[in-house]
C-alpha cells in the first residue's frame, strides 16, 4: 500500500504527482505488461544479452572519445 503523507494547505496537484512517481517506482505496470504474454527463458535471457552488448558498446565508445 502506498502512503504519501501530505502537509497542510500542500496543493492537490503535487500530492497527485507525489503518488504516480512512487507507484512508478514500484514497477507494478511493467509486471502486470509483462505477464499479459509468457515469454521463453530463452527470449529474456536473449534480450538481457542484447542489452549487455548494447551498454558494452556505449562504454566502449565513450572510451574511445
Amino acid at each position: 500500500m502506498i502512503v504519501i503523507p501530505i502537509k497542510e494547505g500542500e496543493n492537490i496537484e503535487r500530492a497527485l504527482k507525489k503518488f504516480k512517481r512512487k507507484f512508478e517506482k514500484t514497477g507494478v505496470i511493467k509486471e502486470l505488461r509483462s505477464r499479459q504474454a509468457y515469454k521463453k527463458p530463452s527470449m529474456s535471457n536473449r534480450e538481457q544479452l542484447e542489452k549487455a552488448r548494447y551498454i558494452q558498446h556505449l562504454k566502449t565508445l565513450e572510451e574511445k572519445a
